[in-house]
């Protein structure tokens, strides 16, 4: 924890007096709320600092990673739907998070949300081929499903895709879980290909992400990224 004016000092608002002048004149915010008391103490880790509307010292950076249950689709808003912002505390309204991709309304797993452009460029872009790996239970005939479903080479409207990377890890009855590795992220791509092989997909969960691993987070409940982590994320200077 720190003072509040130290904090914005330290992050190029001003000398201390010049600060306190800031604060006296209602142009500071924490977490939503304006703070005129420079003495107030603040987690730069937790709490949103603001200055004229524009985020100040340590909160320029937040990533985050989600668990996603299935019900809640990936945006920041929507008027008909839950959406995974709902999921996470009213305090990180005022960090302007956004997901990292999305997952559709009945995936489940590994969603991360940040505020740092780079980041979000590195994550998303098809040139940096970013590994997502997913769980996919799916029921039909699971005979040499993985073989088949490794073989899709295109999505049902022509769309060429890169052959995902297939592995069995049960089969039993006229079920099997699938281990699927894909970097492209296409609308639906492995709902898509499953159903071009006439497999239907009873459980999607995607367990990691570049660097990352779901591991045992709790369905429904999130975490921030360590610094070690964002730097695995940025892949050997990618960004």
């Amino acid at each position: 924890m720190e003072r509040l004016d130290k904090f914005l000092c330290d992050s190029g608002a001003g000398t201390r007096s010049q600060v306190k002048q800031l604060l006296k004149a209602g142009r500071v915010t924490v977490d939503g709320k304006t703070e005129k008391d420079p003495g107030r103490k603040i987690d730069p880790a937790v709490n949103a600092v603001l200055l004229d509307g524009s985020a100040m010292g340590g909160y320029a950076r937040r990533v985050v990673m989600m668990n996603k249950p299935m019900g809640y689709v990936t945006a920041t808003e929507d008027t008909k739907e839950k959406t995974v912002m709902e999921l996470l505390p009213e305090q990180m309204r005022h960090w302007d998070l956004k997901p990292i991709g999305r997952l559709d309304k009945q995936t489940e797993g590994l969603l991360l949300f940040t505020n740092d452009g780079a980041l979000m460029q590195t994550m998303t872009h098809p040139s940096h081929q970013v590994d997502k790996v997913y769980e996919v239970t799916v029921a039909g005939d699971p005979a040499g499903a993985a073989e088949r479903l490794a073989a899709v080479t295109a999505l049902e409207d022509g769309t060429p895709i890169v052959p995902a990377q297939v592995a069995e890890m049960w089969q039993r009855g006229g079920q099997a879980m699938l281990q699927v590795t894909i970097h492209q992220g296409k609308n639906r791509q492995i709902r898509r290909m499953c159903a071009q092989i006439g497999l239907q997909v009873i459980r999607l969960r995607r367990i990691s992400e570049d660097a990352l691993r779901l591991g045992d987070l709790e369905s429904g409940t999130w975490r921030y990224l360590t610094d070690a982590e964002i730097s695995a994320l940025k892949g050997s200077e990618r960004i």
